[in-house]
């Protein structure tokens, strides 16, 4: 049985934090089953961009704090580390407020710069990972509970994406970007190139509607840790209502055989899930609705079922930041305006991502304006 703890906080004031780290930790050993003295420990939060922590956008830094300060007590070398999406690291360390975790916990802030290659294990020849991060001796994921365009949920898995440097990130996205299933077996490839020894995910302050950057916040009060991040996002999943045939990390991870896909084999530990009040996010406004369809039907089907990405001229001010950062290369600049090449758009939606004026905005075809109708009159 793969366990899952699960622990009710309501705010990021540190010293509740520090209560319910503990009691989120006791059923898994305590922070002390993990580390051992003299461990170089690598903290990985979800550090997507420079926003303020009020935002939602990224882990919140007191959570970073406090989690350093426990693995500094087991007598662990803390390092923060990650590769931002968009912006220098020492501008999103600073504004999301990780720089000041980091000096009042007395770790180490670590940019992702070079890379390990490493032979795949699976659909992939080979993965380059950050050496920062496959060279700590132990790695603590941090994520923040999100909604995401792409993945429809982000959670433990799909936060070790940081451990690819920024520079090969859209790389990826071109290569096995165009397919949710295949970008998914990529996300779960790199978590078993190297295992982080525990995730807790920042479910206290989540994100719905359109994550992973440009979202509404929304209050859950909870703290989930695990050892098996599949395991934790299928519990993080069941808490944000999110239907599990929406998210294609957890189809995946089922077909691969990975252990925690199995709500049934996962023991769930501290508060009872039963007493969480149940609540769905908001899911993203540029999801499709191809999951379960035949692929030639989703072919056929391809320009009515998709939502295009559709620059907004009233907020657009032509930074050239999702330009410059479209994987396909499907976005131009002419003529003091922002244009999409639809046939040549994989949908990945980094665009809407890396927006830092949220000017992106989801134009949807025909058929899947339809059907999202139709789901909320019926959910009505």
């Amino acid at each position: 049985m793969e366990k899952v703890s699960i622990t009710s906080v309501e705010n990021y004031e540190r010293p509740a934090l520090r209560i319910a780290l503990f009691t989120l930790l006791e059923p898994l050993g305590g922070m002390q089953a993990f580390i051992n003295p003299g461990d170089r420990v690598l903290l990985k939060p979800n550090m997507l961009a420079a926003k303020a922590p009020d935002k939602a956008v990224t882990t919140h830094p007191f959570l970073v704090q406090v989690v350093a300060e426990l693995v500094r007590e087991s007598g662990g070398i803390v390092l923060i580390g990650d590769s931002p999406g968009i912006g220098s690291f020492s501008r999103v360390a600073e504004k999301c407020g990780l720089h000041e975790a980091a000096r009042e916990s007395g770790a180490a802030l670590v940019e992702f710069i070079d890379a390990v290659e490493l032979k795949g294990i699976g659909t992939f020849r080979s993965i380059n990972l950050a050496r920062a991060y496959y060279e700590a001796d132990k790695i603590i994921n941090l994520p923040k509970l999100k909604t995401h365009e792409m993945m429809t949920m982000t959670c433990a898995v799909k936060n070790l994406f940081g451990a690819v440097i920024g520079t090969e990130k859209a790389g990826w996205h071109l290569k096995a970007g165009s397919s949710r299933e295949l970008f998914a077996q990529l996300l779960l490839e790199i978590y078993l190139l190297k295992k982080p020894a525990l995730n807790i995910v920042d479910a206290i302050i989540a994100m719905e509607g359109n994550g992973p950057g440009s979202g509404d916040p929304i209050k859950r009060g909870l703290l989930i840790a695990g050892v098996n991040p599949v395991a934790v996002d299928v519990i993080a999943g069941v808490l944000a209502g999110i239907p599990a045939d929406l998210l294609p990390i957890e189809r995946e991870a089922a077909k691969m055989g990975l252990v925690g896909t199995l709500r049934e084999d996962i023991a769930l530990c501290g508060t009872a899930i039963e007493t969480i009040p149940e609540i769905s996010f908001k899911l993203p406004s540029g999801l499709d609705v191809q999951f379960g369809l035949p692929p030639l039907l989703a072919k056929a089907l391809k320009n009515q079922l998709l939502a295009y990405p559709e620059a907004d001229k009233a907020t657009c001010v032509l930074c050239g930041i999702c330009r410059d950062a479209c994987p396909p290369v499907a976005i131009t600049i002419q003529n003091s305006a922002l244009s999409v090449d639809n046939a040549r758009c994989i949908r990945c939606w980094c665009c809407r991502e890396l927006c830092p004026h949220n000017a992106m905005r989801a134009k949807r075809g025909l058929l899947l304006k339809v059907l999202t109708l139709l789901a909320g009159a019926k959910k009505a």
